[in-house]
């Protein structure tokens, strides 16, 4: 995604009743994938445990399996991964931001020439 200042769209996809993915949930499951944990993604983007569970949890209630996989602790540690589904899902996001940032590119350069100076 652009920054701030070159104009950014901010895409939520909401299918049903809830936000099924947005910039937030989308960068949790990139984190939950480099990390291989919910705990060290939601560190990484400094939310809490719950929250970065919370999150976890309202996706894998919009989907019809799980996007994202959890096992518990023990020994050897419990761990995260993205599921088969949430790999699709968070490409499928991805690939729909770009699209829309492609599209709307000339707008926002019209939009970013009628602002005002140090806006």
């Amino acid at each position: 995604m652009a920054k701030q200042a070159s104009g950014v769209l901010r895409v939520r996809i909401q299918l049903g009743r809830r936000v099924a993915v947005g910039p937030g949930k989308a960068d949790l499951l990139e984190s939950i994938r480099e990390t291989g944990s919910i705990a060290a993604a939601g560190r990484r983007m400094k939310m809490s445990y719950k929250r970065a569970w919370q999150l976890v949890e309202e996706m894998n209630l919009c989907f019809r399996a799980p996007v994202v996989e959890a096992s518990s602790g023990g020994s050897g540690g419990g761990g995260a991964k993205l599921s088969a589904l949430g790999a699709d899902v968070l490409a499928r996001y991805r690939a729909i931001e770009h699209a829309c940032a492609a599209a709307a590119k000339s707008e926002l350069a019209a939009l970013r020439r009628r602002l005002r100076a140090g806006a």
